[in-house]
């Protein structure tokens, strides 16, 4: 069997592996458009998932996820592509109900590594209150790993990311920098305490965070994950029509990730991720290149990225205090200027 440490048999490691979204923006403008009275979210948005209205008090959230490690503990990267895989019905709102398993898997490794990977990640699904009920495997020459998730969510209480209104204030429940400090990971470079802050954020659900988001009335919200914190608030500034201004010294980041930065560790999504946004955002003060590389940075289970009213704020960030990552005021929501985002 193959001695070698999972993240050596991948080529990138975890949402850093995503297609840019030039090129998937390419694919999907292909595809027909398709209409039903009782879809309530679909492709048109960009949003995280897709919500179908059941009946007046019930909505289906479906949503699918998977990724090659981001750490070579098998168990570890389970429970972290499982918790990324449960955050998209978070963002929309709702509350997982039923996860099945896919699976891409090398007949290099020993079928026990396998085991670990899907003890990981149904520890995690356990944890949100789903229930895994099955999967698929493929052999494959990368190991990969995630889920398909349904989740409930009242029609009326669903949340979308093209709803931020001007005078809102952005609020970010996990640091960012995950992408960077996957590569360090990788390339055997990261501390420890880099290595422990990255998991403990990446293996967190956001079900904590959405618990304080259903105590408040939030205008717009979506997950950060393989397009980094300016390409999601790209996505909500053009689905809301509006300026979504960043300020990039309140932006919490991981512990090392800058210093990685400096060191050129920035996973390739992160100029994918750049080249995407181009003129669509506007740096009006000099922002240090490592930490416009964070804002880049393609994020692997990354927290949610909230617009709320300011009249709601305080209880918000006094509900996020009982969540298990650091959290903060990152920014405001502006009428639509001349870009859709503007970094200070």
């Amino acid at each position: 069997m193959n001695n070698k440490r999972l993240t050596q048999l991948t080529k990138s490691s975890g949402w850093a592996a995503k297609l840019g979204p030039d090129t998937l923006a390419q694919v999907l403008r292909h595809l027909p458009k398709v209409h039903d009275d009782n879809l309530i979210v679909g492709l048109d948005t960009s949003d995280d998932a897709a919500v179908y209205k059941i009946n007046n008090e019930l909505a289906l959230i479906e949503t699918l996820d998977f990724f090659t490690p981001v750490v070579d503990d098998p168990y570890t990267f389970g429970q972290i592509a499982a918790a990324n895989s449960l955050s998209d019905v978070y963002a929309m709102g709702g509350s997982p109900v039923l996860a099945m398993n896919i699976v891409c898997f090398p007949n290099c490794l020993s079928p026990d590594v396998l085991v670990e990977i899907l003890k990981g990640g149904h520890d995690k699904v356990e944890e949100s209150g789903a229930i895994l009920v099955g999967g698929h495997t493929v052999e494959d020459d990368e190991p990969k790993y995630g889920l398909s998730v349904t989740g409930f969510v009242h029609p009326d209480k669903v949340l979308s990311n093209s709803n931020a209104k001007p005078k809102d204030v952005l609020v970010l429940t996990k640091p960012i920098g995950i992408g960077i400090a996957n590569t360090a990971i990788k390339g055997g470079l990261a501390d420890e305490k880099c290595y422990k802050e990255a998991v403990k954020v990446m293996s967190t659900l956001n079900k904590y965070a959405g618990e304080a988001v259903e105590k408040v009335s939030v205008n717009s919200c979506t997950d950060i994950t393989g397009f980094g914190l300016l390409g999601h608030s790209l996505e909500m500034a053009m689905g809301s029509n509006v300026t979504i201004r960043i300020k990039s010294k309140m932006v919490p980041i991981i512990e090392g990730a800058l210093e990685y930065a400096q060191m050129g560790l920035v996973p390739a999504g992160a100029y994918k991720n750049e080249a995407y946004i181009g003129d669509n955002v506007k740096f009006i003060k000099d922002v240090p290149m490592e930490i416009r590389d964070v804002l880049f940075d393609p994020q692997t289970s990354g927290g949610l990225l909230l617009s709320v009213p300011e009249d709601q704020l305080d209880k918000l960030l006094e509900e996020l205090k009982n969540t298990p990552t650091s959290f903060a005021v990152i920014g405001e929501v502006m009428k639509k200027s001349d870009v859709y985002l503007e970094v200070e």
